[in-house]
């Protein structure tokens, strides 16, 4: 359940498509500062759940910090290029504007550069420094049912109020939820939702939502795997302003010399991407419920890009060498087969010699009981 769907403006920032990251390298992480607990009036649980559903929220500008330390193995050096890794892993900065469920900006700032995702009306605008180039995409029927259509590319989830729409999506009875401490972020006071899933097979221990106690907008998120006390995944406001921004933050001005792509529309009236199903069985399926889902999927010639194994063709582009990647993970088998594991502080991932791919935010022992299905 979700007290989250009826509210287009608390999902003003779920990217089109999620991308979970299965390779990087580990990086040190740091809690943001800690503040003295504000005094504030009690409130229970349900009535936080509440507020967020009801808050009403006009406009919205800040900067925002992630930081992510899941504790990945090194495999980055096995990829070619460090885009991906280098997003999924580590400190990163953004700006943020909102107006309404139809202007919203992202704005990524990093060493590779600075990346805009521009929402204004039916136009969708992306602008990438490196290279200086531009998409744009007149938006459809998601755009005039007032639907928001941000992607702001394959990373974890860029802004608190995006994380926390993903999690709140998950509460089940599986979920026991409780309110923590107070606190203080961006200078704001705020109140702390906490999820702890039931399961023992999950590697979730916590994940915590600070709350603003006046807009009821969520400031920070944090996820702690369990047996850590300091968070797996973090990200918070730093600084954030209740005005609405000005109109000229949500119109593209293309720099000099910028090579723009036109793109057609491929979000559905759902405003989710449109993926064709292949006949036969899908491609991906769900295993169990709540925290101990499992995602079972086929990789085509996995069986064939064992350790050893020369690959059918050599890697074109920036296509990972596969057999590469998969000698730098750990042998597992048991009477489900065999195969190779990457293990985090968050999720497990387990590449059967059979062809098969299971990943969860569970313990590698959930993965073999699937796996033995």
């Amino acid at each position: 359940m979700s007290v989250l769907r009826s509210r287009p403006v608390l999902r003003w920032l779920v990217p089109a498509t999620a991308a979970v990251a299965v390779i990087g390298g580990g990086a040190a992480i740091g809690t943001f500062a800690a503040e003295a607990e504000p005094s504030l009036p009690p409130r229970t649980a349900a009535q936080l759940l509440v507020d967020l559903q009801e808050s009403r929220l006009e406009g919205l500008s800040g900067t925002v910090v992630q930081r992510a330390d899941l504790g990945l193995p090194p495999l980055a050096g096995m990829i070619p290029g460090n885009d991906l890794t280098t997003l999924l892993t580590g400190t990163h900065t953004l700006r943020v504007w909102y107006s309404g469920p139809e202007r919203q900006r992202i704005a990524l700032l990093d060493t590779l550069g600075e990346r805009d995702v521009i929402r204004n009306g039916r136009d969708l605008w992306t602008w990438e420094s490196r290279g200086n180039t531009a998409s744009h995409r007149t938006l459809g029927e998601a755009a005039t049912a007032g639907k928001p259509a941000l992607d702001a590319g394959p990373s974890m989830p860029a802004t608190p109020q995006q994380a926390a729409d993903l999690a709140l999506d998950a509460i089940d009875p599986s979920t026991e939820v409780s309110v923590g401490r107070s606190a203080t972020v961006a200078g704001r006071d705020a109140y702390e939702l906490v999820l702890q899933p039931r399961d023992r097979d999950s590697l979730v221990h916590q994940l915590r939502i600070a709350i603003d106690a006046k807009q009821h907008v969520p400031l920070r998120f944090e996820v702690l795997a369990k047996g850590s006390d300091q968070p797996a995944f973090e990200v918070a406001f730093t600084q954030v302003d209740y005005r609405q921004p000005d109109a000229d933050q949500f119109t593209f001005n293309p720099p000099p010399g910028v090579t723009v792509t036109e793109e057609n529309d491929k979000l559905p009236a759902a405003g989710r991407p449109e993926h064709a199903q292949p006949a036969g069985d899908p491609q991906v399926r769900a295993e169990g419920s709540g925290w101990a889902t499992v995602l079972v999927a086929r990789l085509d010639g996995a069986a064939d890009a064992k350790p050893g194994s020369k690959p059918a063709a050599p890697p074109a582009g920036d296509t990972p060498d596969i057999s590469k990647l998969l000698g730098g993970l750990t042998a597992v088998s048991g009477d489900w087969g065999s195969g190779r594991l990457l293990t985090s502080k968050l999720f497990s991932v387990l590449l059967t010699d059979d062809g098969r791919v299971l990943a969860g935010a569970v313990t590698p022992e959930r993965l073999y009981q699937v796996a033995r299905g």
